[in-house]
């Protein structure tokens, strides 16, 4: 079971890793395009616009990951907490339930003796 979980565990960062790269490497482009469109902008400067947009996009995303990450934790949580509430209701009605029955057969075995 831990070499599952140290697997499952594996596999999310190498994941999270490829999907920040992904993310990096989009910003990048993206400011390529935009530097793209600016053709009086001197190498230097061009340079200069690409690492500072490309800068903003990666904060903006890195903020935007975790604020989806605190999110889905909440989240989480929230489901774990009903989903416990939900079983003990389930088992309470069972229980309750398989009493009725069981009572209601007792009462009909005794009546029809």
């Amino acid at each position: 079971m831990e070499r599952d979980q140290e697997s499952a565990r594996g596999l999310a960062q190498l994941e999270g890793y490829l999907l920040w790269n992904a993310e990096v490497e989009g910003a990048r482009r993206q400011a390529r395009s935009f530097t793209g469109q600016l053709p009086w902008l001197t190498s230097a400067q061009r340079e200069d616009v690409e690492r500072v947009y490309t800068a903003e996009r990666v904060t903006a995303s890195r903020e935007s990951f975790t604020r989806i990450r605190d999110r889905a934790e909440e989240l989480r949580e929230e489901y774990t907490e009903r989903y416990a509430q939900l079983r003990t209701r389930c088992v309470a009605v069972s229980a309750v339930t398989a009493g009725a029955a069981t009572g209601l057969c007792a009462a009909l075995t005794f009546l029809l003796r």
